[in-house]
């Protein structure tokens, strides 16, 4: 299938072929052509899938082939759950959008307001924004969302873990009803799926991939190693492997800048990125790890999801996740797009429950391997105790229920969690 048999029109077709895509992929194959009939839908795709385009070449087509409104007042919404993403998703409307004329802003928080407002105020069709800033901007009075035509949410499941249910309620009610709505998701918990049930208007379900599968192409590996041996352990992979881009994920900001510094002090070249980190930091931080003048990118969860990293040859999981699903997401920024990757993870004694978490969800044992050297104390045993993490609950899997049937059956391996509390909306 070609994208010309997706019923996009010229415009869109020379913009895609501008940026080098001949094909599309199983996700906008399905959701395209739902989205141009108007229809609302519910989609389950990974990070690397190419769902941004999925949703982004119809919502281009719609709103170019309507009539010209003099003032541009906002008729499509993106909402994404962070800065990266927003500026990820700004710049596909870019360029998908460069032969159309229609106008696109994005707003966020963690910067000053003044640049965002006088995109506002000349006239915007498309607003791309982080649901903190876009509030503080309505509030000020300094936008109207009553001319929204088409809502996205995108990553709404990573919305809903950062605790932006509240506001994404808040922003539905300043929209006209009548709209159509697309939600982007890469899981299908409980809560989404109560989410979808407020928002959408029968919608039609499309899935890319089954629900939480990692990358075939992924080369999976888990080292078994004592808790004290990581750095060094990582540092010889890296020198070993003569790794130029590797990106790091630990749990805690804390862990990020930690190991930052023990890297620094190795003569690696490395920068840390997480919520502690100015908008600034942030982008200067991702824009040296893509062009190569940083060797090691170190982040917490916030950067699993969002970054559009081409060609990412490895990932490490310096600690993993104690909440399963994230170790689909975090891996996924790598094997995107068809290429190959390498996933590996540095398991400790207290970590091993999660590891086993994990293997349960994405159905395989992950190969095991050692460094010379480094090899654990097979009489140290992992403790039973761990940590209580958030109850994730199992989605539907393809065939089965419509999402407004609500008698999903829960994991129960946990405790359930409280609500989140709101993030400080200057803080995304």
């Amino acid at each position: 299938m070609s994208f010309t048999s997706l019923g996009l029109s010229d415009a869109l077709l020379k913009a895609v072929s501008k940026q080098g895509y001949t094909q599309p992929s199983p996700i906008q194959q399905k959701a395209i052509p739902l989205i141009l009939e108007r229809k609302d839908i519910l989609a389950s795709a990974q990070t690397g899938t190419g769902k941004t385009a999925g949703f982004t070449l119809p919502m281009l087509q719609i709103l170019s082939q309507q009539p010209f409104l003099r003032n541009r007042p906002v008729r499509a919404l993106v909402l994404t759950p962070t800065r990266e993403l927003a500026a990820q998703v700004y710049e596909n409307v870019k360029e998908y959008g460069a032969f159309l004329d229609l106008k696109s802003a994005v707003i966020f928080g963690g910067v000053n307001q003044n640049s965002q407002v006088a995109s506002l105020r000349s006239g915007v069709d498309i607003l791309i924004a982080t649901p903190g800033r876009l509030l503080d901007l309505h509030n000020q009075n300094l936008l109207s969302l009553s001319g929204i035509q088409m809502l996205v949410l995108d990553e709404a499941d990573r919305m809903l873990d950062m605790g932006f249910l509240r506001d994404i309620k808040k922003i539905m009610s300043l929209m006209p009803p009548r709209r159509q709505n697309l939600l982007f998701s890469a899981t299908f918990s409980r809560e989404i799926k109560a989410l979808a049930n407020e928002i959408l208007n029968h919608p039609v379900l499309v899935e890319a991939t089954p629900e939480n599968t990692t990358v075939e192409k992924i080369n999976q590996k888990v080292y078994h190693l004592d808790k004290s041996h990581k750095t060094q352990v990582l540092i010889k992979l890296i020198s070993d492997g003569a790794w130029e881009q590797v990106l790091v994920f630990t749990r805690t900001k804390h862990g990020a800048n930690n190991l930052t510094k023990k890297l620094i002090n190795h003569q690696v070249s490395a920068l840390a990125i997480h919520g502690n980190k100015s908008q600034g930091a942030r982008t200067n931080a991702l824009q040296g790890f893509k062009d190569g003048t940083v060797r090691v990118l170190v982040a917490t969860d916030i950067a699993a999801r969002g970054l559009d990293i081409p060609l990412l040859p490895h990932v490490v999981n310096f600690e993993l996740p104690n909440i399963p699903e994230d170790y689909v997401h975090r891996i996924g920024r790598t094997g995107r797009a068809g290429a190959s990757g390498e996933a590996i993870s540095l398991v400790g004694a207290d970590e091993r429950a999660y590891l086993k978490d994990i293997e349960r969800l994405i159905g395989m044992q992950i190969p095991t391997a050692t460094v010379a050297d480094f090899v654990p104390d097979p009489n140290v045993q992992a403790d039973e105790e761990r940590p209580p993490r958030p109850t994730r609950y199992q989605g539907f899997k393809s065939g089965s229920a419509h999402p407004s049937n609500r008698n999903s059956s829960s994991n129960n391996r946990g405790p359930k969690r409280s609500a989140p509390k709101r993030p400080d909306s200057r803080r995304r």
